[in-house]
């Protein structure tokens, strides 16, 4: 027992295996993982009002986020089932690009994909929602002398004994939101938030930083001219996020949003007031996302542009209020009411929640191990943007893979740690955990040095597998993708041993499909490396091919025409697991590595890698030093034996 709470009378609540601290994104994926596996689950929210809440933008998915989302789903997570049943919009980015990059996006019913995934935690056996705060984590020293969890304190005084504790506060510990030179003490969306909570974390030794985020203003729709903008409709033939959902169920009707600019008008407002903006007064002090910035911070640091996109985004069917994607702001409030009106089309815009600036506590990812524990405390887990990064798809994974390890932990099986070679999520979470992130961090196609293998169609080949041991995925889904995997390959080798010669049907054909006649024979694989033909569209020379479902079709014809480029980055990851799989033994000495560098030295006893190529990633750890740790670990090896 902490020395804190000698002496105290505490009252007990009945004890459960996992206590989740927060129920946005990545509490909600975190406990319902947890009771999927069995294990009995609290999940306290401020407010149950706010379960699963989207604070700010009204979307799932989009560039990279989507990867995230599919991934989530092939593990056996629920944001995907749940956009798929709240969508408003749907739309697959990128599409005029390699598969690599397509991301799906949807525009969300902000109201009933929060009522929704409350249906799911209501029903799920194992899990009990609890509207309290969260005021400590309580711990105990275990037979290794090492703190341990043992419970959650609420604010009434009420003790959960559990087992494991995950960490989801979200933006809610010790928030306030700023408009202009008004300050209030506050979560999103006007809820309250955290506040006693970072005392017992300072008690137990776990180190917090201070990051900032805005969002926009929201609107009534009916005070905005739409005469005036570009519409953006949604795709005609809708995919649905998750492999569990029927395609038939989600053509359904959809909401336009639409496209506007800003302007040298809006730009000279914003000038003229920068010295109250909070950002640009000294008042925030916590660290903004470098990617999605205020307009303010636009203004500033990309001057030379003439204007900036803005995007109009309904919230919901049964609601007028409109989402300004883009102009994320924290000017005071008469500011904001003169700036949105030099938009075309806001001209007469009537503002129904201003913007905001929203400060909070979060924690580095440093202090954690892959496995989103901390590595100090025995049975904590932390996830989402409690752990600097932002975004709800990016907490949603983090939830998923805090709760699998939480689950896996307590039962006294292997953990979950997906590498940067398997998965976005893998990617996610070892940037996290391993390089010095000042800001919070968001997930980008371009972090993924293997994205082509990554790619958002095939996120059930690469990761089922791990929702099928850890206990998520059932035994029909994962039969499945076996069969969907053997199909793939059997159709392949089927069209890499088919040639067709110069026949007069053969050429009529390809004439047909705007592609040019053959000199010689060639096989059907070679055909379909064509870029103007699709495996769908050789079906008129392929006359006896196998009736196979799309997604094996879409499989065949991306794995044959990117073969060259995914064959060399097999290469690339073969290699990549050599460092990875080269582990550093825990407890490991640095001071005895006498010939890395003193900044080297420092970074290594302060990550504390599990692997030389997590090490290799640190920052302030060069080529050289890698060497000198690899040359070092060899000779322990030898001396051992």
């Amino acid at each position: 027992m902490n020395q804190e709470n000698k002496g105290k009378t505490e009252y007990f609540a009945e004890a459960v295996d996992v206590c989740v601290v927060g129920a946005g994104h990545a509490g909600c994926e975190a406990a319902l993982a947890v009771a999927r596996l069995g294990l009995s689950c609290v999940i306290f929210t401020m407010n149950v009002e706010s379960i699963a809440m989207m604070p700010c933008n009204p979307h799932i998915g989009g560039s990279s986020k989507g990867h995230l989302v599919r991934e989530i789903d092939a593990l056996g997570g629920e944001m995907g089932k749940n956009i798929d049943k709240t969508f408003i919009q749907s739309k697959m980015l990128n599409t005029s690009k390699g598969p690599a990059v397509h991301s799906l996006r949807t525009q969300a019913d902000k109201a009933e994909y929060s009522k929704e995934m409350r249906k799911v935690l209501e029903a799920q056996e194992n899990l009990t929602i609890r509207q309290a705060e969260v005021t400590e984590v309580l711990t105990e020293t275990d037979e290794a002398g090492k703190p341990a969890i043992r419970g959650v304190r609420i604010h009434t005084g009420m003790v959960y004994p559990c087992r494991a504790v995950i960490l989801c506060t979200g933006t809610y510990l010790n928030a306030r939101c700023l408009v202009g030179e008004s300050i209030t003490e506050t979560g999103p969306g006007g809820m309250q938030r955290s506040t006693f909570l970072k005392d017992s974390l300072d008690k137990l030794g776990v180190a917090t930083r201070r990051f900032k985020t805005g969002t926009p203003a929201r609107m009534d729709g009916r005070t905005l001219d739409y005469s005036k903008m570009k519409i953006q409709e949604g795709d005609k033939v809708v995919i649905p996020f998750s492999y569990s959902t029927d395609p038939a169920t989600v053509q359904i009707e959809q909401v336009p949003c639409f496209l506007t600019y800003t302007n040298e008008e809006t730009h000279a407002v914003i000038r003229a007031n920068l010295d109250r903006s909070p950002i640009y007064a000294g008042i925030i002090e916590g660290t903004g996302p470098r990617y999605c910035p205020s307009i303010e911070d636009k203004v500033v640091k990309f001057a030379e542009k003439t204007r900036h996109q803005v995007f109009i985004e309904p919230e919901g069917r049964n609601t007028n209020e409109v989402y300004i994607d883009g102009m994320s702001s924290s000017m005071p409030d008469d500011v904001q009411q003169r700036m949105y009106r030099t938009v075309p089309g806001l001209e007469n815009c009537k503002i129904v929640k201003n913007a905001y600036a929203i400060e909070y506590d979060c924690i580095s990812a440093n202090d954690l191990k892959l496995t989103l524990e901390m590595r100090a405390i025995n049975g904590l887990f932390c996830a989402g943007q409690f752990n600097g990064s932002s975004g709800y798809e990016e907490a949603a994974a983090q939830g998923l893979i805090a709760g699998i390890n939480a689950a896996m932990q307590i039962k006294g099986e292997e953990p979950l740690v997906i590498e940067r070679s398997e998965g976005y999520i893998g990617v996610l979470i070892d940037d996290l955990v391993t390089k010095d992130n000042r800001e919070p961090y968001r997930m980008m196609t371009s972090r993924a040095e293997y994205r082509l293998l990554l790619r958002q169609d095939n996120a059930d080949l690469r990761l089922r597998k791990y929702g099928y041991r850890v206990g998520l995925i059932t035994k029909e889904e994962y039969d499945y993708v076996c069969y969907k995997e053997a199909e793939i390959e059997k159709e392949i080798k089927r069209l890499k041993g088919i040639k067709v010669g110069a026949s007069p049907k053969v050429q009529e054909a390809l004439k047909a499909l705007g592609s040019s006649p053959l000199g010689t024979a060639a096989t059907l694989a070679e055909l379909l490396c064509r870029p103007e033909l699709s495996y769908d569209k050789m079906e008129l020379i392929d006359t006896e091919r196998p009736a196979l479902d799309k997604a094996i079709r879409e499989q065949v014809e991306i794995q044959i025409k990117y073969e060259g480029y995914i064959e060399r980055q097999k290469k690339q990851v073969a290699e990549f697991e050599k460092l990875e799989h080269k582990k550093i033994p825990e407890g490991i000495d640095y001071d005895d590595v006498t010939s890395l560098r003193l900044e080297a030295r420092q970074k290594l006893k302060d990550a504390m890698p599990t692997s030389i190529g997590q090490a290799s990633r640190l920052s302030g750890v060069t080529p050289a030093d890698i060497a000198v740790l690899l040359v070092y670990l060899e000779k322990t090896t030898v001396e051992k034996r």
